[in-house]
């Protein structure tokens, strides 16, 4: 006898997969306006435009996650999300150091929005 076999149809992970991927798209938003702030005038720069219209792209694809996905839902995959992108984008890309602190705080932060997860 062979145990039976479960099937995750993609449909119902297929709007956490699409959250996810808006933070990945709003870390690379994060990243052009940082590239924006660096310059003498952030608000007339390339680097400014091009992040406001990456960020703006998202919005179609908001919609369709809505209409599947409750917001208390979708704010804790963005957020978990966000935290971790934005961390390892500050760390690796722009050498920000992580103190102990920060990461203690990092780790409490997901824990909390996990918990907030489970019962959303």
């Amino acid at each position: 006898m062979s145990a039976p076999i479960v099937e995750f149809p993609l449909k119902h992970y297929l709007p956490v997969v699409v959250t996810i991927g808006f933070s990945v798209v709003g870390v690379l938003g994060d990243y052009l306006l940082k590239l924006a702030s660096d310059q003498k005038n952030p608000l007339r720069s390339g680097w400014f435009y091009v992040g406001f219209a990456v960020y703006a792209s998202t919005a179609f694809g908001w919609v369709y996650v809505m209409r599947h996905l409750k917001l208390a839902t979708i704010g804790v995959v963005y957020s978990i999300s966000m935290i971790l992108l934005l961390t390892g984008l500050g760390s690796l890309v722009f050498r920000e150091p992580l103190k102990v602190q920060e990461l203690v705080g990092l780790i409490m932060a997901i824990a909390s929005l996990v918990l907030l997860m489970r019962f959303a």
